[in-house]
């Protein structure tokens, strides 16, 4: 048994790193199309060391998804994904279950913090129902979001471009930790945006009946 175990980790550390398992962690969802477009925002960051392109179909308008993007943020509408992992870095991400109307007045420089004392987001683009963009304080992360509408619904894209230390151990540690984990919360993040808006869009679609 002890012999299998380090063999056992091996073949996990093994299958992490290689190329289908990285693509499937930075492409969920996404189709070969969007992986490859060119997203507005994406020269905010020319040459970053990651990319992920992640996506979602919403059975909603993109006039009825919009209002839960504006008000994402920590002390405003939360992430939609693990509230209580986000937590446990002290990002006091509580996910709303509604739209709230304080927080539907999203601008262009608008400032956003990561937590109470943590880094801030700013809001780099806001092109109201087609694309909204934020990039950290120091330049190196930039997430965009973008609302395509697909016959009767919508195409939601999220992508992260990241500029990342360019080292042995920085890579390892990206490849084992960040890009699988990050799949996890954006994920949940992407479900959790779908949910929402197709319960708030259907007594609209009702009511048109």
């Amino acid at each position: 048994m002890r012999l299998w175990l380090p063999f056992g980790a091996g073949l996990a550390v093994a299958a992490a790193l290689s190329g289908p398992a990285r693509r499937w962690y930075l492409t969920w969802g996404s189709t070969s199309d969007e992986v490859t477009a060119r997203m507005p925002g994406d020269e905010l960051l020319n040459r970053p060391g990651l990319v992920s392109t992640r996506a979602v179909s919403i059975a909603a308008p993109p006039a009825a998804i919009w209002p839960w993007l504006v008000q994402m943020g920590s002390g405003r509408g939360g992430a939609y994904t693990y509230d209580w992992i986000e937590n446990l870095f002290g990002l006091d991400m509580h996910s709303a279950d509604e739209i709230l109307p304080e927080f539907q007045h999203l601008a262009v420089g608008d400032l956003l913090p990561l937590g109470r004392t943590g880094a801030a987001l700013r809001v780099a683009m806001c092109d109201r129902e087609r694309a909204l963009a934020f990039q950290s304080e120091d330049g190196n992360w930039v997430w965009l979001f973008q609302l395509l509408p697909d016959g009767d619904g919508t195409r939601l894209v999220s992508r992260n471009r990241i500029t990342a230390p360019d080292t042995w151990t920085s890579r390892l540690v990206n490849r084992l930790v960040m890009e699988p984990g990050s799949l996890i919360m954006e994920r949940r993040m992407l479900l959790g945006i779908k949910e929402r808006a197709e319960r708030t869009a259907a007594p609209a679609a009702v009511s048109a009946v």
